[in-house]
């Protein structure tokens, strides 16, 4: 038997290989990229936590005290090396794990390069987004334009003088918006479902230490006090073309693992005009975009904010997992024929914001295995 092995260096991976250092617990951490918190790197440049530092950092390491309340991507891809480096973690680099087997009283993780290894311990640390989701499009074949998935974005400058549309609008579409509008692009967001939309500050306090408040009381009225406050600050939207659902934003974070919309200023842009909003796409043309209201327009390119899948399961050909209909793993200790398995990363039910979940799984996890 190895040391407890860890696959994946994302924020989860790294808060358990911390959590276990602290507990006297060696581990391997194997990460398919070339670095700790990979995904970092790449994400669009303008991202920054939708959390504050206080309540977004991993066990035992408190951000710097000159970061800034909402750190910014690069500020947090360094916090990860920084993390990996306190606690002098193993990590392994461009190392992708193709399927976990059962292996006697423990488990075998098989590698791309051929090597497998052994422990007693595994633990899924890859991610609720690990695999983008691209749906096909009617017409796309036709379409004269660009079509990118959101992970492609980084900056608005590829897209200078274009038309372009914003297909979804969770958090990463309405940022994407933004950053294009702001840059001067013309942009439209198309958004086919109701959403909840919530201010990221509302007088200077954060929404998501509210969230939390309210989230310790009886759900019926922290869901009643979550609707007077997004009704308060954000709005009747219909005006702007948008639906807002029955559920209060707890009650769908709640029930569907849905973060609602932090909303940075979006709102602000579409109401003077400078993001146009949009509902489903219906077809693609050779020059754009038919909606479902039969409006047509034309684009140069598509963004397509549809989201990611964790992507866990294929990892497993012999094991079906206690999965949740979006693939999502439904504990963090496995039990019966998953026990020995561990899966940090992938609640999203929680308020609080998923770095503040994974500190709290982290722990459990070397307590646990302590």
């Amino acid at each position: 038997m190895s040391d407890v092995l860890i696959v994946g260096a994302g924020p989860a991976g790294l808060a358990v290989g911390g959590a276990l250092a602290m507990a006297g617990q060696p581990s391997v951490l194997f990460e398919r990229g070339p670095s700790a918190g990979t995904a970092w790197h790449h994400h669009y440049a303008r991202l920054h936590l939708h959390t504050v530092k206080e309540l977004s950092a991993l066990p035992g390491l408190p951000f710097p005290p000159d970061a800034p309340r909402y750190v910014p991507r690069q500020g947090v891809a360094d916090y990860l090396a920084a993390y990996a480096a306190h606690y002098r973690l193993e990590l392994r680099y461009g190392q992708a794990v193709t399927r976990i087997v059962r292996d006697g009283a423990g488990w075998q993780v098989h590698m791309v390069d051929g090597t497998a290894h052994r422990s007693h311990a595994i633990v899924l640390a890859t991610g609720a987004n690990a695999t983008p989701v691209r749906p096909a499009l009617p017409g796309e074949t036709g379409f004269g334009g660009r079509i990118l998935h959101s992970h492609a974005y980084r900056d608005a400058s590829p897209f200078a003088g274009q038309r372009v549309l914003v297909v979804g609008m969770g958090n990463t579409g309405a940022e994407i918006a933004l950053d294009l509008a702001e840059a001067g692009v013309a942009t439209t967001v198309s958004v086919r479902s109701p959403i909840n939309v919530v201010r990221r500050d509302v007088l200077g306090r954060p929404t998501q230490r509210t969230a939390m408040l309210l989230a310790k009381l009886p759900p019926a009225w922290g869901d009643r006090l979550g609707v007077w406050l997004r009704d308060l600050t954000v709005g009747d939207l219909t005006p702007l073309g948008l639906r807002t659902p029955a559920l209060s934003p707890l009650r769908q974070l709640r029930e569907t693992g849905r973060t609602p919309v932090i909303d940075l200023g979006t709102l602000d842009l579409i109401r003077a005009g400078r993001i146009a909003v949009r509902p489903g796409v219906r077809t693609l043309t050779p020059t754009g975009v038919q909606f479902t209201d039969g409006r047509e327009e034309a684009f140069d390119a598509l963004l397509l904010a549809t989201g990611y899948r964790p992507a866990v399961q294929a990892l497993f050909p012999d094991l079906a997992l206690p999965v949740d209909a979006r693939g999502l793993p439904r504990e963090v200790v496995g039990t019966g024929d998953a026990a020995g398995l561990y899966f940090v990363g992938f609640e999203l039910t929680r308020p609080g914001g998923l770095l503040n979940t994974i500190a709290d799984q982290a722990r459990t996890v070397a307590r646990t295995l302590a």
